[in-house]
């Protein structure tokens, strides 16, 4: 069985860092995307970023320049750093790998497997 594992979330002042990781087991994900995602109350799931196997990257126009994800692939993890995080960067962070697809896709439709999610809290 594949499991998703987020760890690293918490409270941080804004413009603080914080890094995510996202462990995967039951299967690897060398070859295929993984991402990252984050819902705030009241709100829809959005794309943050992904990488994929040869860790090209992709992110949303509201992370680019302070968000970096990257893998392992010999630890089967995947991590989120955070700078410069801001109020509106609160929100429950998933990690999700895709079973066949390649691409960096921002939809959440293109992803099967994810984890259960960890909170990031910035404060003011």
């Amino acid at each position: 069985q594949v499991h998703l594992v987020e760890s690293g979330g918490g409270l941080v002042q804004v413009g603080g860092s914080l890094r995510l990781s996202c462990t995967a087991s039951g299967r690897t994900f060398t070859r295929t995307a993984m991402g990252w995602f984050r819902q705030a109350p009241g709100k829809v799931r959005e794309f943050v970023a992904a990488i994929t196997g040869d860790f090209a990257t992709n992110y949303a126009d509201s992370v680019k320049g302070r968000f970096t994800t990257s893998r392992d692939n010999r630890k089967n993890t995947m991590y989120l750093q955070m700078n410069s995080l801001k109020p509106e960067d609160t929100a429950v962070y998933y990690c999700a790998a895709r079973a066949l697809g390649i691409g960096p896709s921002m939809d959440t439709t293109h992803y099967d497997y994810w984890g259960q999610g960890t909170q990031v809290t910035v404060s003011s």
